[in-house]
């Protein structure tokens, strides 16, 4: 086991913190975002590991770091660099993050017919037999589109599908 841990310890470390720093990249630039998000949230974590061989490995070099004023600048820098993100967060004052398309969503379906009506060119009549006529059998007036959904035995999800067709 030391011998695998001699040969690998240090080349894995390597590798997961290039994957780590390439997928990291891209996320904080929000490209490809659906590609690097489990990749880097799931290999950060066997860097995780990758870095806890390492140190075991190397830990007469690491304890000696540990002795000397730049390990504690760089440690007490990193620390006040994390504590200035998570501030926000641990004090209440941080702002919601909120992905725009959920919000819209559920903008649009805590609307009334009369309110999404008019995106359509269309009279409050007129869009609730629009939307009879692709199922949703208890639309009427008054009820926001997630009661027409839900009343109709329809998820929210199958009420915005349907939404994103009537202009096709």
């Amino acid at each position: 086991m030391p011998s695998l841990l001699s040969r690998y310890a240090t080349p894995f470390i390597t590798g997961l913190f290039i994957v780590s720093l390439v997928s990291g990249t891209a996320l904080f630039f929000h490209v490809g975002g659906g590609t690097f998000h489990g990749m880097h949230e799931w290999l950060s974590m066997v860097l995780i590991l990758s870095f806890v061989l390492h140190v075991w490995k190397n830990w007469r070099p690491f304890a000696n770091y540990l002795k000397r004023l730049p390990m504690a600048v760089a440690l007490g820098l990193s620390l006040v660099a994390s504590l200035a993100f998570a501030w926000p967060s641990l004090t209440g004052t941080a702002q919601p993050r909120t992905n725009p398309q959920s919000a819209m969503i559920r903008l649009v379906t805590s609307a009334t017919a009369a309110e999404i009506a008019p995106l359509y060119s269309q009279t409050e009549e007129a869009f609730l037999v629009m939307l009879r006529d692709k199922g949703f059998r208890a639309a009427a007036t008054g009820q926001s589109l997630a009661e027409i959904a839900s009343a109709s035995g329809k998820t929210e999800r199958d009420l915005v599908t349907t939404l994103a067709t009537l202009q096709e």
